[in-house]
């Protein structure tokens, strides 16, 4: 939870002073901010992981819950017969309320916690899948051009078999067209030369993908065993 913020909204600067202070005793602290009810007048947006909304004086909770955004968590401290919390709740499916008992920082340390690593949760998963989707991605690539590896071959032996007939007879060409014959020459070595290389990353991709394929599957032999 290292990595992910809270932010407290009260007016009450015991309020904050309790519930900072108790979080203080956590082993993992995640980042607090604590701000007062005046922000959120000003049309300011709200943008943190988890919202812990303590006592306000003027501001209307429905006021501080427009300005959040869609994904942040939100915990109201307040009186357990809050006028406001049924019609909100029903709005806001992420809102939990704790009443303001004696044991009220516990509480909230313990949704807290259970709501950060859901966040913190959903945010690893959203980074696996990014990074999925750019794997397939390179994947589809990898298998185009390894369909197109042969077609690329057999272009550069023919690009490569009528230079070399060129330059077997320099004598018909001028000097200019003989050394731009050459570069082409060159540059059609250097490409067959990535060719090569790219199809000897690809048999070692293969050779490397075989004993990973029967350490799974021995794994999984040992953790299933046939009866």
């Amino acid at each position: 939870m290292r990595n992910t913020n809270v932010l407290i909204l009260t007016d009450d600067s015991e309020f904050a002073r309790l519930l900072t202070a108790c979080w203080q005793t956590e082993r993992q602290l995640p980042g607090i901010s604590v701000l007062t009810g005046d922000f959120c007048s000003h049309g300011e947006s709200l943008s943190a992981d988890l919202l812990v909304v303590g006592p306000l004086k003027d501001t209307k909770l429905a006021d501080v819950l427009r300005g959040i955004e869609p994904n942040t968590a939100v915990i109201l401290c307040a009186p357990a017969e809050a006028q406001e919390f049924g019609l909100l709740r029903k709005r806001y499916p992420r809102l939990l309320h704790v009443p303001l008992r004696e044991d009220w920082t516990q509480v909230v340390l313990l949704m807290a916690g259970e709501s950060l690593r859901r966040t913190e949760a959903q945010r690893l998963a959203k980074q696996a899948e990014h990074r999925a989707t750019l794997n397939a991605n390179h994947a589809m690539l990898g298998r185009y051009m390894m369909d197109m590896k042969h077609s690329v071959n057999n272009a550069l032996t023919s690009l490569l078999g009528n230079a070399e007939l060129l330059l077997l007879e320099p004598g018909e060409l001028s000097a200019q067209s003989l050394a731009q014959l050459k570069t082409i020459h060159t540059m059609a070595l250097r490409i067959n030369e990535i060719m090569q290389r790219f199809s000897s990353l690809a048999s070692e991709m293969r050779e490397a993908e075989t004993p990973s394929q029967a350490e799974t599957e021995e794994a999984s032999a040992s953790l299933f065993p046939r009866r």
